[in-house]
Formats: C-alpha cells, sequence, structure tokens
C-alpha cells in the first residue's frame, strides 16, 4: 500500500457531524459564494478574523487546502470546490429534512428564507411586513431570514433550495419556478 493510498482511505471527518461541523461549512459557503472574507463579513455578520479562524479549523479538520487568500486576492483550490459542491448538497438536504419534518407538525417551525432585490421591503405596495407580522403572530416559532441579493442570485437560490420565496422584477421566468404578481409599479422618465 503506498502513501497515497494510506491517505485516501483515512477518514478525514469525524464519526459524527456535530453543529460546530456545519457552522462551518455554512461560514465556507458563504465566503465562496460572496468571493472572499471582506464581503461574507457583512453578510455573516461576523468579524473577518473569525471567518479566518473558521476557514482554517475546517481546512485543518479536512486535512487540506480549501482557498488561497492573502494580498494577491481570494480564490478557491480545486478540492476547496469540491468541498463546496459537498457542503451545497449537505446543507440542502438539511433544509430539506427539517422542512419534510416541520410539514409533519401541526405547528408551523423552523426557517423562512426569504430574499428580496433592493429596498422592497419598505415599499408601501408590497405589505410585506404586514404579512411577515401576521404570520409571527400566528407562527411565532418560524424564523424569518431575509437577504437582500440580485434577482438572478434569488431565482437560482429558491431552485437550490437555499430559499423558500423570493421576490424580484418580472423580467423573465425560470423553468422550476412559480411566479405570481405582487403589484404593479409605474416608471417615468423625464427628459429636459
Amino acid at each position: 500500500m503506498t502513501k497515497q493510498t494510506t491517505r485516501q482511505s483515512k477518514n478525514l471527518l469525524p464519526r459524527q457531524l456535530g453543529d460546530s461541523h456545519i457552522r462551518l461549512l455554512r461560514v465556507f459557503r458563504v465566503v465562496i459564494e460572496s468571493g472572499g472574507f471582506a464581503a461574507a463579513e457583512v453578510e455573516l455578520n461576523i468579524s473577518r478574523p473569525a471567518i479566518s479562524i473558521a476557514i482554517s479549523e475546517l481546512e485543518s479538520l479536512l486535512n487540506m487546502r480549501l482557498c488561497h487568500r492573502g494580498r494577491s486576492g481570494f480564490s478557491i483550490t480545486e478540492q476547496g470546490q469540491h468541498v463546496y459542491q459537498s457542503a451545497l448538497q449537505l446543507l440542502s438536504s438539511l433544509e430539506t429534512f427539517k422542512s419534510q419534518i416541520n410539514a409533519i407538525n401541526t405547528d408551523l417551525v423552523g426557517d423562512f428564507n426569504i430574499g428580496i432585490t433592493d429596498n422592497l421591503v419598505t415599499i408601501p405596495q408590497m405589505r410585506i411586513t404586514r404579512a411577515l407580522s401576521a404570520l409571527k403572530h400566528r407562527a411565532p416559532e418560524v424564523v424569518i431570514n431575509i437577504r437582500m441579493m440580485p434577482p438572478n442570485d434569488i431565482e437560482t437560490a429558491i431552485l437550490d433550495g437555499h430559499l423558500h420565496f423570493g421576490v424580484v422584477p418580472n423580467l423573465r421566468t425560470l423553468p422550476g419556478l412559480e411566479y405570481q404578481a405582487l403589484y404593479k409599479e409605474k416608471s417615468l422618465l423625464y427628459c429636459s
């Protein structure tokens, strides 16, 4: 048995994945999707050193380099790309499992992930604050997560299972998504 074969057969992960491991994978996913630590800092609402520590812990746990970071910029390694894809599958499966188990229960519980473009929350026609307030009153155990994202990212996140609901401008429709009009908005162009 060669040294490489021994390394490949070695289990990198502990027997059981715990919340701390899932948290590291979630941080890694956001770092990759944000394109680096600086942008992920805003999304995760934690400091850059804390993000760096989390990524270092994950790299140590997996015994592999997941990304290059430094003055030359940020990039994902080939191994990091494989870990990222596997993490997406795992996190999506966890969300699916939570949704299915929550559906068994008659009480509404769990996370409700919403993607919204720009500042649509504050537009009076949206009535989203009233709707979310009514939902929270009816189902206080539901955790509502709202993310501001570009329209394409919202549609992709819904298809990938990261978001449950999204609000986007009616520019085009993607197969696999159900669209429903929420309101009409009039735009005017003025010239002088």
